[in-house]
Formats: C-alpha cells, sequence, structure tokens
C-alpha cells in the first residue's frame, strides 16, 4: 500500500463509521419518540376524529420497497429529492405532460439509481485521480458529489426533454387534427364520433389523448370533465383552449366547425410567429452557412474566369 493510498482508505472507513454511527442513534432516537398524534390517542379514541380512524396515505410497492431495502436512507434520499426538483403533486403533474405511464415512486427509484450509479463512477473517478494524479481527498469527494447531482438532475432534465418534444409533436398534430374535428362535425358527426374518428384513423401524440378522451366520455365522465383532464394531460395552451371551446360549444349550443376552424387557424398563426422568433435568436448561427460556405464558393466563382484569361495570355 503506497503513502497516498492509506490515507485515503482511512478516510473512507472513517466516512463509513460516521455514517453507520448516524444513522444508528438517529434510529434510536427516532424510535425513542413517538409521534404526538399518537401518544395523545389513547385519550381520543372515543372521538370521531381519531387518529385510528383516520386512513393514512398509502405509498406504492416501489417505494415500499425501496424502503425495505435500504432503510431509513431511502426515506431521507427521496425526501431530499423532492426538495430539490419539486413535490410529488409537481412531479405527477410533469408526469402526465410527458405522456408516460411512469409512476411517481418509479421516477424516484429511478432517480436513486441514476444517483448511486453516478456516486459510483465519480467514486471510481476519484480514486483514479488522486492515486495516478495524486490529486487532493477534498477534490476527489466533490468529484463524487458532482457524479451524484448528474446523476439525479440527469434524469429530471431528460423527463424536461421528453415534455418539450412531446409539446412540439403537438403542437406540429393540433392544426390538422382541429381541421379534420372541422369536418367530420361539418358532415353531421357528433363531437364525440369526430373525436372518436380522428382518434381511429390518425397517428401521434394528440389522437391518442383524444382517444383517452373517448374512453372516459364511454366510461361515464361528462364531456366537459374529459376536455379539463385532456387539458391536464397537455402541455400546450392551444389544448387547454381547444378544451375550453368545445366544452362551452357544447354545454351553448354554438357552431362548433367554426370555432374548430378558427383554432386551428390561431394555431397555424402561433407556429409561423414561434418559427419567427426563433429565426430572429438564431440569426448568428444562421449566418455561419453563408459565410464559411456561400461566400467562399461566390468568391471562388467571381475569381476564377480571371486567373483563367490570364493563364491563356501568359
Amino acid at each position: 500500500m503506497t503513502d497516498t493510498s492509506a490515507p485515503l482508505l482511512g478516510a473512507l472507513l472513517g466516512l463509513l463509521a460516521a455514517t453507520g454511527i448516524l444513522l444508528i442513534a438517529q434510529a434510536h432516537l427516532r424510535a425513542r419518540r413517538p409521534d404526538p398524534a399518537r401518544r395523545i390517542d389513547p385519550y381520543l379514541r372515543g372521538h370521531q376524529h381519531s387518529v385510528l380512524e383516520t386512513t393514512a396515505p398509502r405509498s406504492g410497492r416501489i417505494r415500499r420497497g425501496l424502503v425495505l431495502v435500504m432503510g431509513p436512507v431511502a426515506e431521507k434520499t427521496i425526501g431530499i429529492l423532492e426538495r430539490l426538483t419539486g413535490g410529488r403533486e409537481q412531479l405527477e403533474r410533469r408526469l402526465r405532460l410527458a405522456g408516460g405511464r411512469t409512476s411517481v415512486d418509479a421516477f424516484r427509484m429511478e432517480q436513486v439509481l441514476l444517483g448511486v450509479i453516478g456516486s459510483v463512477a465519480g467514486l471510481a473517478t476519484a480514486i483514479t485521480a488522486i492515486l495516478a494524479r495524486g490529486a487532493s481527498p477534498l477534490l476527489g469527494l466533490m468529484i463524487v458529489v458532482l457524479g451524484t447531482l448528474a446523476g439525479v438532475l440527469g434524469r429530471d432534465y431528460v423527463l424536461s426533454a421528453q415534455i418539450r418534444r412531446r409539446a412540439s409533436r403537438m403542437a406540429r398534430e393540433f392544426p390538422t387534427v382541429a381541421d379534420l374535428l372541422a369536418l367530420a362535425v361539418a358532415a353531421g358527426e357528433s363531437p364525440l364520433a369526430a373525436m372518436e374518428r380522428v382518434a381511429r384513423s390518425s397517428r401521434g401524440a394528440l389522437p391518442d389523448e383524444l382517444a383517452t378522451t373517448v374512453a372516459e366520455i364511454r366510461a361515464g365522465s361528462t364531456a366537459s370533465q374529459a376536455l379539463a383532464a385532456l387539458s391536464d394531460r397537455s402541455p400546450l395552451q392551444a389544448i387547454t383552449r381547444f378544451g375550453d371551446g368545445v366544452a362551452v360549444a357544447l354545454e351553448r349550443g354554438t357552431p362548433l366547425a367554426d370555432v374548430l376552424r378558427a383554432q386551428a387557424q390561431d394555431a397555424r398563426e402561433a407556429a409561423k410567429r414561434d418559427l419567427l422568433e426563433t429565426a430572429g435568436r438564431r440569426e448568428i448561427f444562421m449566418l455561419v452557412p453563408v459565410v464559411f460556405l456561400v461566400m467562399p464558393l461566390v468568391i471562388v466563382f467571381a475569381l476564377f474566369p480571371g486567373l483563367a484569361v490570364l493563364e491563356i495570355t501568359l
């Protein structure tokens, strides 16, 4: 064992021992201090709002399994993740906007696993840097922390990217879907039959959401409730206006085809504005092919005839 690896091994063993002692002390203190609600519950057994009669929210199977495997470390880790990346309600809404079927507990478990993988990769990098390059242990600890954060926040970034990609797909599909619905309604079909026809004959993120909306209405939900759920699942403001417009048209009996055509036209105009704004923000990047590709070719074509004439005269 070299002189550099001995202090590193001692520091790692000390860190593990301190972590174990801290967890044991915390569990002991938690066992000795019962919850205040449990302490006063024997005196309130006859009351209708007794703690024993209140059903606590049950966590998912994945979260319970993770807690059983990792103990209180899993609960603390999940609590830290909720504080860093938002609460449970916010995460549930983001998962709905992403269009996936992943539960909150499964997402948190993925974050924990990726954090563990990142910490292991950071630990391996830190040990290599300390042994091969003679880096300080503090730098190694920072590498481990950065690897853990990269694994945890990387999963959150992937979820945000999924929401953005789904929003862009729905923005491209919305004008066509609205026109198809307008044609079906103008042909004499009911709004529910028109949505079912478009969902059956089309493929994409928005037709899939229309199919889910039709299924909810068939299951017994009202049209307003199903359209509100559609707005809650979609990351686009245009879909929210679409659901509100269809609900109002169904309640008040206004012509639905005209509403759908107007919304499709508004969506196309919004897409044009977004394209112009994107071009304005990326004007410098658009000059790169002009400066480095088009202009050199123009110069070559402008100078080549003169150079050819000079060679002929010489």
